[in-house]
C-alpha cells in the first residue's frame, strides 16, 4: 500500500505539466532567497580573495627572507 502510494506520487511528479507548475510555484521564492543571499555571496567571495592575497604576500615575504640568508643570520645572532 505504502509503496504503491509513493510510486503513484512519483509518477505524478514525472509529468511535464506538474514539473512546470512546481517550477512556476517556487520561482518567486527562489528568486527572493537569492536576492537576500546575494550580498553575503559577494562578501564571501571578497573575503576569500583577500585571504588569497594575504597568503600570497606571506609566501613572497618568506621566499625573499629565505633567499637572503645573511639577513636571517643577523636577525638570529641579535
Amino acid at each position: 500500500m505504502k509503496d504503491s502510494l509513493v510510486q503513484q506520487f512519483l509518477d505524478i511528479l514525472k509529468r511535464e505539466d506538474i514539473k512546470s507548475e512546481i517550477k512556476s510555484l517556487f520561482k518567486p521564492v527562489i528568486d527572493f532567497v537569492l536576492l537576500e543571499i546575494n550580498p553575503y555571496i559577494y562578501m564571501t567571495v571578497g573575503l576569500v580573495f583577500l585571504i588569497f592575497v594575504m597568503i600570497l604576500a606571506i609566501l613572497i615575504i618568506l621566499i625573499l627572507l629565505l633567499r637572503n640568508k645573511q639577513l636571517i643570520q643577523k636577525l638570529v645572532s641579535n
